[in-house]
């Protein structure tokens, strides 16, 4: 993810080049400005997660964009969750993938975070994409063990139909729906998901080698200053998650991150402004 937009994917005529820029020249740590600010599957503190509600919260609280998860369910369409069924933020053990869109739309996906929030429902991607046609938002994929790579096309679709792959990145966990997606949309930016499970360092090594990212979305426990300096030498963009800390925010911005992924966007922004976080 650029400064302020995707740029797509790094020149494959250069291959000495671990990822792309993103749009934006690699800083050898040294941030070019102040980091993106992403709502991690939207304001998730304040507002139930994966929502509209929760997408719209983000950018009232100065949210440059958002983060959610997408999975491709029984009838086709990509929808935006997190987990693999929906027994945690609907109380229904229905697997998304396994289900049709009209059995996913009948659950209430917001009253479980507050009654305010009652009558949420799953969205689409293309609702999301709509809704907020300015942000940046960066979509994750999801599948059961890299099985459905039908859902890289897929998203890759929406993202097309909607006009928005320049303010998008794709991200996953998984190198077969990130490769699969490269292949149904080099256009647009990717980036690599990854945490501190084993071998963490030799496989996102091996994923920036032969996947070529635009970005790296490492968990904030693995984004020390040295590291920013050695990805963003690289000319990958560096988005970290997940960033609810003020004072973790600055040392962040500081050591050169291009984006943090927050549950509470309006506080990283008054943090990083200098001011007190918005009444929540």
């Amino acid at each position: 993810m650029a400064r302020r937009r995707a740029q797509g994917q790094p020149d494959e005529a250069a291959p000495e080049r671990g990822g792309g820029s993103g749009g934006r020249e690699p800083s050898g740590g040294e941030a070019s400005g102040p980091p993106l600010i992403l709502g991690h599957r939207g304001a998730s503190a304040d507002a139930p997660e994966n929502t509209l509600a929760a997408f719209h919260l983000a950018m009232e609280q100065g949210a440059d964009g958002v983060e959610l998860d997408v999975w491709r369910c029984a009838s086709g369409e990509v929808v935006v969750a997190h987990d693999e069924d929906l027994s945690r933020v609907a109380g229904s053990p229905i697997r998304v993938p396994d289900a049709a869109l009209e059995a996913l739309r009948v659950l209430d996906v917001g009253g479980w975070k507050d009654p305010r929030f009652r009558g949420e429902r799953v969205p689409l991607l293309s609702e999301v994409l709509e809704a907020l046609p300015s942000a940046l938002v960066n979509v994750e994929l999801k599948s059961r063990s890299g099985r459905d790579l039908a859902l890289a096309s897929a998203a890759a679709s929406v993202i097309r139909r909607a006009g928005a792959g320049g303010r998008v990145v794709v991200s996953s966990f998984d190198w077969r729906l990130l490769a699969a997606f490269r292949l149904a949309a080099p256009e647009v930016a990717t980036g690599l998901v990854f945490d501190g499970r084993k071998a963490w360092r030799l496989r996102t090594f091996l994923g920036i080698r032969g996947l070529r990212p635009a970005a790296v979305h490492p968990d904030k426990r693995l984004a020390t200053d040295a590291r920013i300096a050695a990805w963003t030498s690289r000319g990958l963009e560096v988005n970290v998650w997940t960033v609810d800390d003020p004072e973790e925010a600055g040392r962040l911005a500081r050591a050169g991150a291009s984006a943090l992924i927050t549950n509470v966007p309006g506080a990283i922004r008054a943090a990083l402004a200098g001011g007190a976080p918005p009444s929540r």
